[in-house]
C-alpha cells in the first residue's frame, strides 16, 4: 500500500506506508515550505516560524507527535503542542497563536493503525493544490532547509484551545442556551474514543443540556468499531440510543470534523441532512450564500431557494468548499459527509459548530411544536442517495476522459458539469461520476426521490460505463 497524499496532507498505515523515513522527509519539506512562505508574506522577518502541532487519540499519535515535533525543531521551527484534540481545534489554535503554519497527526475516519500528517497554512486551513506541489518539489529534491545547533526551535505546550474553541461558539450570536436547557434534552454522545471524546460532552454541558449519556468517550484511541460516522458502522450505537430513550444522539469521528446525529426512534438523521438543518437555522440570522460540493444532496439547494439565497458546488474536498465559500462570500457551506463550515469561527469543518447550531434549531422547533427528532427531519426536503463503485484497471486518463465523454453524451437529457469527473443533473435526480486519486475505481453518487430510483440510477450507470469501457478495451 502506497502512501496517500492530497491537499490535505499525508495518510497511511503505521509501519508499512506511513514510516519514520517518509514522516521525517514530510516533516521536513513542510517547515522549508513554511519557511519560504513566512518570508515571501513578511520579507526581511527574522523570527523562527511557529508551528502548531495537535493529535487524535491513536495510540501511535503520540511517538509520532515526537518525532514530528522534534524535526520542526531541528529545521528551526518554533513548536507549540496543544496535546490530544479536535482537528477544527487545531485550525483554530494555528490562526489564534498568530502560527505560520499547523500540523494535525490523525488519520481522520480511518481505522486505528492508519495515521497522517495534515497540514495547514498560517490561516489554520489546508494548503492549496498549488501548495502541494511545492511541498512534494521539496521532498523530491530533497531540498530541506534545516537550523544550525544554535538556531533550532522550541517546544512548548499549550493545553487551553479547548476551552477557546468552546468559548468562541458560546459566544455565537444566534445561540440561546436557556432556550436548551429549557428542553431538559437527553442526549446520547458516541465519539468512538477520539479527539472528540472530552470536548463533546464538555461543549454540550455548556450549551445547556441537562442529562449526558456518553459511549466510548474515554479518549483511548483504540475504536470499538469502523470509526467512519455512517449508518452501517452505528447500528449499535442507534439500538443504545432508542433503548436509553434519548431525544438525540451525536456522533463525532475520531478527529470530530464530521458530525452523525440519531433521532429518538434509533433512526439517522441522515448524514447529507446534519449540514441542511444548520444551514436552514443559520440563514435565519445570516443571509448568504451557501456552498457544498457535487456529490453532496440537493436538499441544501432546496433551502437555499427557500432562503432565496444562491447555493454552489466545488469540487469535492474541504479545501476546495472553503475556496469557492471565500470566493462567494458564503455564510455557511460543508460537505454532505456531515461536515459543517461555519466562516464566522474558521474555514474547516467542525463537528462542534455543527452541534451547537443543530441543537439549537431543533431546541426553537421542538419549542414550538413538541415534536421529536424524527418529526424535526421530516420538515426538510427528502432524497435519497446511492453510493457505488465500479473498479476500472489498466485504464489511462485519457481513456477515463473518453468514458465520459461519451456517458454525456448519451444524456443529452441532463445538465452536464465536468468541474469534478462528471456530474449529471436530471429533472428527477443526479448522477456524479468520480475517478479516486488512490485507487483504480470509478466512484458514482446518485440522488432520487426514493431509495430503488437511486439503486436503480446507480446500476445504470455501473453498466454503463462497463460497456463503454470494455469497447476501449476491445478496440
Amino acid at each position: 500500500m502506497s502512501l496517500m497524499i492530497s491537499v490535505s496532507g499525508i495518510r497511511g498505515v503505521v509501519g508499512k506506508s506511513l514510516t519514520p523515513e517518509n514522516l521525517t522527509a514530510f516533516t521536513m519539506a513542510f517547515a522549508t515550505w513554511v519557511k519560504r512562505r513566512k518570508q515571501a508574506l513578511n520579507p526581511g522577518s527574522q523570527s523562527k516560524p511557529k508551528i502548531v502541532i495537535g493529535r487524535d487519540s491513536r495510540p501511535t499519535g503520540g511517538v509520532i507527535t515526537g518525532l514530528v515535533s522534534n524535526t520542526l525543531a531541528l529545521c528551526g521551527c518554533d513548536v507549540v503542542d496543544v496535546g490530544m484534540t479536535t482537528t477544527p481545534t487545531v485550525e483554530i489554535a494555528t490562526a489564534g497563536e498568530g502560527a505560520d503554519g499547523g500540523l494535525i497527526v490523525t488519520a481522520s475516519h480511518n481505522p486505528v493503525e492508519w495515521n497522517a500528517l495534515k497540514m495547514l497554512n498560517e490561516k489554520g486551513e489546508f494548503m492549496n493544490a498549488s501548495d502541494v506541489e511545492e511541498l512534494l518539489a521539496i521532498v523530491e529534491k530533497g531540498s530541506f532547509d534545516s537550523a544550525r545547533w544554535d538556531e533550532i526551535g522550541s517546544l512548548t505546550a499549550n493545553g487551553s484551545w479547548d476551552a477557546v474553541h468552546i468559548e468562541r461558539i458560546l459566544k455565537l450570536s444566534c445561540l440561546d442556551r436557556d432556550l436548551i436547557k429549557s428542553m431538559n434534552f437527553r442526549v446520547l454522545i458516541d465519539a468512538v474514543e477520539g479527539a472528540g471524546s472530552f470536548i463533546v460532552p464538555e461543549l454540550c454541558r455548556k450549551l445547556g443540556i441537562t442529562e449526558i449519556k456518553t459511549l466510548a468517550c474515554e479518549g483511548t484511541g483504540i475504536f470499538p468499531r469502523n470509526p467512519e460516522p455512517v449508518e452501517q458502522n452505528l447500528r449499535q450505537t442507534m439500538e443504545i440510543l432508542a433503548r436509553e430513550s434519548c431525544d438525540l444522539g451525536i456522533i463525532v469521528d475520531p478527529d470530530a470534523d464530521r458530525l452523525a446525529l440519531v433521532c429518538q426512534d434509533g433512526t439517522l438523521f441522515g448524514e447529507e441532512y446534519t449540514l441542511v438543518a444548520c444551514a436552514d437555522f443559520y440563514l435565519k440570522h445570516h443571509k448568504g450564500p451557501v456552498v457544498n460540493n457535487l456529490s453532496s444532496s440537493r436538499a441544501l439547494r432546496d433551502i437555499a431557494r427557500k432562503h432565496e439565497v444562491e447555493c454552489f458546488s466545488a469540487k469535492v474536498g474541504e479545501a476546495n468548499v472553503t475556496e469557492v465559500m471565500k470566493e462567494k462570500g458564503a455564510a455557511i457551506g460543508g460537505e454532505g459527509n456531515g461536515g459543517v463550515i461555519l466562516p464566522e469561527l474558521h474555514y474547516g469543518r467542525d463537528a462542534l459548530a455543527g452541534i451547537a447550531l443543530f441543537i439549537q434549531a431543533f431546541a426553537e422547533w421542538k419549542s414550538e411544536t413538541g415534536g421529536t427528532l424524527s418529526g424535526f427531519r421530516k420538515t426538510f426536503p427528502d432524497y435519497f442517495m446511492s453510493k457505488k463503485k465500479v473498479e476500472l484497471e489498466k485504464l489511462t486518463k485519457e481513456a477515463l476522459g473518453t468514458i465520459f465523454d461519451t456517458v454525456a453524451a448519451n444524456h443529452p437529457e441532463a445538465e452536464c458539469n465536468r468541474l469534478d469527473g462528471l456530474k449529471l443533473d436530471f429533472a428527477a435526480g443526479w448522477a456524479h461520476l468520480r475517478p479516486s486519486n488512490t485507487e483504480p475505481i470509478v466512484r458514482i453518487y446518485t440522488e432520487a426521490s426514493t431509495q430503488e430510483e437511486a439503486d436503480a440510477l446507480a446500476a445504470s450507470f455501473i453498466e454503463e460505463i462497463a460497456t463503454v469501457a470494455a469497447s476501449l478495451t476491445e478496440g
